[in-house]
Parts: structure tokens; C-alpha cells; sequence
């Protein structure tokens, strides 16, 4: 398998390689799959990344059976085997609690968790020993543009400006995508936008079974917040302490802005959880970030390149999970290869496949940046298991386009009113 031999870490980890059938910017997860696809496809792939592996990511570290599953097509689920094993979710709000297994499917019976900066990097490693050139600490910063799309790519280095000729592009370099702005992607933050903080906790419940989700998110002054807190158990290290990934986020909108600090609410949910969660240490490792969602932006593609995962705003509006999605475009965007120009054809791919969810999850979330509107909903929802275990199917991006039961045909239903209504769909 292609060797990384260690390097100077003010050069780039590879030679940049004057030429390649497909370029791919950005080794998070959606884009070190979709190289290791290409790789299997026998394309010459090069992989740039501006970071150095393995570097951490702001997340929330959790695998929906949706991700589980892309993972284990990828070729990782003997791997995967080795991490924590998840059931459900276990919900919380307003003096009510519910325990919603994974809905049978489709898709994997159980979910995970794992540390961004184990999974990222085990999946870029993949993408390497599948034959792909990693070029680590380059940065994709713009790109010269001629008749037939991209020409060449502008990659910039702690030793100067490189430039390589790629034949396709895949865009995968995250929520502010340099690339992407350079070739004309455009954040619209009139539709519900995520804004999160997390951090890590030591456990004494590092190896619980179940997701734990609080929707009845409140700040230090106990002020109700639209949004929710979680804590996602990662297992007992090779130390014999468990550990747990702590976060909150909020929903916001250009109109309906978040106003707040992040680590106070942070450290509310914190003192609020430590008992019931046997928290051990305060939270650690803390970042944040916002979150584009729901394909709520334009300019996803051109004649030889398309945009994915975060770049493309494939999160879901609802909890901000992306990485099942990261993972599946990448597939898609590979399939899509020898469409010919990819302008027309790789938008409607998205639309297809998550433009009425996305259409229909983004009406729900605008709802929800209204705080009071969220004990309307949640306090009598929590208590009918049935809605909660709707709400887990939604929440855990487990309907797809072939479902035909009765849930995913009135999802649907909204989705297309959604997009009618609205003045700017999904991904245009």
C-alpha cells in the first residue's frame, strides 16, 4: 500500500502533482470516501487537505445507523465493530423521558460514536491505501476557470502557491468551503442555520448504550433556548476512564440571529447533567462553529466540479448530523463522474435525494427558532412514544426516497409544500 513517510511539517506531506483525473479537497469524511471510491475506480486521485492528520473537528462525534451503514459499504465495519455500540436515543424534556430504539430497516440496527479525530483519519488512511496521493498542509484557496470549468487549482503552502491541473474536481472542504466561495457558492442565512459548541467529559457511563438528547435546552439564567444538548457516550479508553462528548446548539436565522455565548450555555448543560451522567471532570477540548443546513446554498457545482457534505449544506436542519451525508455524496458524487458537465446534473442528484427532507426539516426548524414555540411542541410530544419515535426517524436521517409507509409519504407531502412556499429550494 502507498506509503506517508514523515515530513517536514512546513512542506507539504506529498509532492504536488502537476496533473490528476480527480481532485479532491478536503479528507473529512466526505472527501477522503469519495477519493477512495475514485481510487477503486482506477482514476488517478490526489487528496489535499490544508490540515495535517490527525486534527480534530467540531462535532458531536455521532454515527446514525444511516452513517454505520456508508461506513460499513466503505469497507470499514470490521473496524467500526471496535466502537461503542449505540441503540437509540434517550430523550429528555419537560419532567418527561423517552427511550427510542433505532427503527428496524434499512439501514444498520445500531449506531456509535467516535472521536472526529479517529475517524476522519482513519478514513483518509483508507483513501491512501486504496491508492490515493495524500497531500497534507495545502490548502485550496482558488482557481483559474476556463470554457470547459476548472483548469487549474491554486494550493497554498507554508512554502508558497502550487498549482496542479485536475480533469474533476470534488469540493469537500467543509461549512466555509474556500474553494467553493472562490467558484461561487453562496451561504443563504435567511433558512435555519446551527450554532454549536462541544467538548469532552470523563464518565463514570462512558459505556452506556444510548445517545442521550435533552430537548428542553435552557441557559444560565434558565431562559429556554431553541435548540437541544446532548451527550454521546465514546467508551473506556485503553486507560480504564470513560468518556463522553458534551454539547449544546441552537437554531438561528438571518432574521432570528443567536444572540448568545456558547460556553456559558455550555457550562449550564454541564452542572445540569453531571450527576445523572457521572461526570467527572468539567468539559475539556471545548470549540464551536456554525453550521449551513438543509442545502441552503447556491452554486453547488460547475461543469467539471461539484460541491459535497458540508460544503454543499447537506446537514440536517434538525440536529445538524452530517456525516452520514458527508460519507453518502461522496459515493454519489463518483457515480456521477462520467455524467459529463455536472452543472445541471449534480444539483438535481441532491434535490433528488434530500431536497423535499431538507425542504420539509427546514420549515420545522424555522418553527423551532421561535422558543416558544418549542414547549409547545415538545412537552406534550415527549409523552407519546410514538411521535418521539417519529421525531428519532426524522432526526436520525433514517427516511430515504423509497420509503412508501405512511410517515415518509406525509414527509414527503410537506416537503413538496415546503418547496413551494419557499422562494429559495434546496441547493438553488
Amino acid at each position: 500500500m502507498p506509503a506517508e513517510p514523515p515530513t517536514d511539517p512546513a512542506v507539504p506531506s506529498e509532492p504536488i502533482p502537476a496533473t490528476a483525473d480527480v481532485l479532491v479537497v478536503g479528507a473529512g469524511p466526505g472527501g477522503a470516501a469519495a477519493a477512495t471510491y475514485a481510487a477503486r475506480a482506477g482514476l488517478d486521485v490526489v487528496l489535499v487537505d490544508a490540515a495535517r492528520f490527525p486534527r480534530d473537528k467540531t462535532c458531536g462525534d455521532g454515527l446514525t445507523p444511516r452513517a454505520v451503514t456508508e461506513l460499513a459499504r466503505l469497507g470499514l465495519g470490521d473496524w467500526l465493530d471496535e466502537a461503542p455500540r449505540l441503540d437509540g436515543l434517550s430523550l429528555h424534556g419537560w419532567g418527561g423521558h423517552a427511550q427510542i430504539p433505532w427503527p428496524r430497516g434499512r439501514f444498520a440496527p445500531y449506531g456509535s460514536a467516535v472521536r472526529r479525530t479517529e475517524l476522519d483519519d482513519r478514513i483518509r488512511r483508507l483513501a491512501v491505501e486504496s491508492g490515493v496521493t495524500m497531500v497534507q498542509g495545502a490548502k485550496a484557496v482558488d482557481a483559474e476557470i476556463g470554457s470547459a470549468g476548472i483548469e487549474s487549482v491554486t494550493l497554498r503552502t507554508d512554502s508558497g502557491a502550487r498549482s496542479i491541473r485536475p480533469q474533476r474536481v470534488i469540493v469537500a472542504d467543509g461549512v466555509r468551503s474556500a474553494l467553493g466561495k472562490a467558484l461561487g457558492r453562496t451561504w443563504h442565512r435567511d433558512t435555519p442555520y446551527g450554532v454549536a459548541a462541544r467538548a469532552y467529559c470523563e464518565s463514570g457511563r462512558g459505556d452506556d448504550r444510548w445517545m442521550g438528547s435533552h430537548l428542553e435546552l435552557r441557559g444560565p439564567e434558565q431562559e429556554l433556548l431553541a435548540g437541544y444538548g446532548w451527550l454521546f457516550p465514546l467508551g473506556t479508553g485503553p486507560d480504564g476512564v470513560g468518556r463522553l462528548n458534551i454539547g449544546v446548539g441552537t437554531l438561528a436565522t438571518s432574521r432570528r440571529p443567536a444572540d448568545l455565548a456558547l460556553r456559558p450555555v455550555l457550562g449550564h448543560y454541564y452542572r445540569s447533567r453531571r450527576e445523572d451522567w457521572e461526570l467527572t471532570t468539567p468539559p475539556a477540548e471545548i470549540t464551536s462553529a456554525l453550521l449551513p443546513m438543509g442545502g441552503a446554498v447556491s452554486g453547488v457545482a460547475g461543469p467539471n466540479w461539484m460541491l459535497i457534505g458540508d460544503a454543499a449544506a447537506c446537514v440536517n436542519p434538525l440536529n445538524g448530523e452530517g456525516i452520514d451525508y458527508a460519507i453518502e455524496t461522496g459515493r454519489l458524487a463518483i457515480e456521477a463522474l462520467e455524467g459529463g458537465d455536472f452543472s445541471r446534473a449534480w444539483p438535481a442528484t441532491l434535490t433528488e435525494h434530500y431536497g423535499l427532507a431538507f425542504a420539509a426539516a427546514r420549515r420545522f426548524a424555522t418553527v423551532l427558532t421561535m422558543p416558544k414555540a418549542v414547549p409547545v411542541l415538545g412537552r406534550p410530544g415527549i409523552r407519546v412514544h410514538a411521535l418521539m419515535a417519529v421525531a428519532v426517524r426524522v432526526m436520525g436521517n433514517l427516511m430515504t426516497e423509497d420509503d412508501k409507509d405512511l410517515v415518509a409519504r406525509t414527509w414527503r407531502t410537506i416537503g413538496r409544500a415546503a418547496t413551494v412556499v419557499e422562494s429559495r429550494p434546496p441547493f438553488t
